[in-house]
């Protein structure tokens, strides 16, 4: 089951970031950012954030499961879907520990210019 935007909209507005907090379709599912870094997944109306030190120290009580197939255990932090402040402080402590996004190359264009 894919996740549907109604659980997004409601995972933005709990959190309270506005416009810090956005989110890209990936594979049917969505990858959150937090000021353009990775923070968490939404995977089957579940949010599992990205495994760090501010899990273990804000709510090292979390149960952990794959998002998808294959991967490997991601804190599930669903039940702090009602609490805004917790979640808010977790999405923004794990992003103070994640890398700043890579710089993206401009493409090549491979068509020799007219003179």
């Amino acid at each position: 089951m894919a996740t549907d935007t109604d659980f997004i909209a409601y995972l933005e507005e709990q959190a309270g970031l506005g416009a810090r907090l956005t989110h890209r379709r990936m594979f049917g599912e969505f990858a959150l950012y937090v000021d353009e870094k990775v923070v968490a997944f939404a995977c089957d109306n579940s949010l599992f954030v990205k495994p760090s030190a501010a899990v273990t120290r804000l709510a090292p009580d979390l149960p952990q499961r794959p998002p998808y197939p294959g991967a490997k255990d991601y804190p599930v932090a669903d039940e702090l879907l009602d609490d805004g402040e917790r979640l808010r402080e977790l999405l923004l402590e794990t992003a103070v520990l994640m890398p700043a996004p890579k710089v993206k190359k401009a493409k090549a264009d491979g068509k020799a210019k007219k003179k």
